[in-house]
């Protein structure tokens, strides 16, 4: 896709990976923290809605990718003014109380509540916050490595200041860039990811993905390699290569690859906002199937609002100019949120009880 005409399908990968985003976070959020054995024994067939009454709803993981995308449609050329645009949401999104933030993330935004400079306001930390925001960004510059990692850089430093954090966020970018043009073979783009990081850790895991490709290795046989046995957790360097083995073994298939993730157990909502955001890229809105969709029950940002951004971001690089956020009754969000936060302690005092 070029930066300044794309492609006639660019609106389908736009939702692609914004739906794809939501369908894998709300079909993980009710399995999040719950261990591989439990979730079999618990769970049985095909994975679905199960948040309320057999509809899904959305976490943090969807929420900053769509202020991400709502800050590249403020801001697209200009990385320091589309970083505090995002500083603004993120302290915004603060305000609603939103459940089940992580804790780097809340460390960093009550920093710049008290007006630390964005530039000096991530904390040290390797979560999944600025990976399960960064796809959106690689689909949006994939003609454009440097301002690819210009923005993600920023997105991330925002919140976390631990390279490691940088180098997962910059590699589900990349991931969502080859998922996209797939201009390379896919050996060519394994050694292109082992270059995103220069620490000894990040090369051992992408040996292990090309060890793990080669053998045919089952998506829960690669994470046993890492010693997730138990789960996905929440550090970036355990959920990004999880997510990406996913993506290699079963990139044609949306529902494979979110399941074979999710059957992991841990981390659910996270893993599987990553995932489907990738994927989502490679086969678009049309290749997520609409019963999955369908099943996302939000608002006020709902499956429409998603929709209508991604076609913005469409128009946007088609003609070259800053179109401005899609507005929406962002008062709703008090309402929703306390309903949230009832069902996920709802959720908590379910898991007290068998199947352990």
């Amino acid at each position: 896709m070029a930066s300044s005409s794309p492609t006639p399908d660019a609106q389908d990968r736009f939702a692609g990976v914004l739906l794809g985003t939501a369908v894998g976070d709300s079909l993980g959020l009710p399995a999040e923290g719950i261990s591989r054995g439990r979730i079999q024994r618990m769970w049985h067939g095909q994975w679905r809605h199960r948040f309320l009454f057999g509809r899904g709803m959305v976490s943090d993981d969807t929420e900053h990718t769509l202020f991400v995308a709502q800050a590249l449609l403020t801001h697209p050329d200009d990385v320091v003014a589309f970083q505090r645009c995002l500083t603004w949401k993120l302290r915004l999104w603060l305000l609603g109380v939103p459940a089940g933030i992580g804790l780097a993330t809340l460390k960093a935004i009550l920093k710049l509540w008290v007006g630390i400079s964005p530039s000096q306001s991530g904390v040290w930390s390797a979560g999944n916050g600025p990976a399960m925001r960064s796809a959106i960004i690689g689909v949006y510059f994939a003609a454009d490595p440097a301002k690819r990692r210009a923005f993600v850089s920023a997105s991330t430093r925002l919140t976390h200041s631990d390279p490691k954090a940088e180098t997962a966020a910059l590699a589900v970018a990349e991931a969502a860039v080859w998922a996209v043009n797939q201009d390379e073979p896919i050996e060519q783009w394994l050694t292109h990811l082992s270059g995103l990081g220069c620490d000894e850790e990040w090369i051992g895991i992408c040996e292990k993905l090309v060890d793990a490709m080669a053998s045919g290795k089952s998506v829960e046989g690669f994470a046993d390699s890492l010693g997730l046995q138990k789960g996905v957790t929440g550090y970036a360097y355990h959920t990004v290569p999880v997510a990406l083995y996913a993506w290699l073994r079963h990139r044609d298939d949306f529902r494979k690859t979110l399941e074979a993730v999710l059957d992991c157990g841990g981390d659910t909502d996270t893993v599987g906002a990553i995932v489907g955001a990738v994927v989502g890229a490679k086969v678009g809105k049309e290749g997520i199937p609409p019963e999955l969709i369908a099943g996302v029950c939000e608002w006020p940002r709902s499956i429409s609002l998603l929709e209508k951004v991604a076609a913005r971001l469409s128009q946007q690089k088609d003609t070259a100019q800053a179109l401005g956020p899609i507005q929406y009754f962002w008062p709703g969000l008090i309402m929703r949120n306390f309903i949230f936060l009832v069902v996920v302690l709802i959720h908590g005092f379910r898991r007290l009880v068998p199947p352990f």
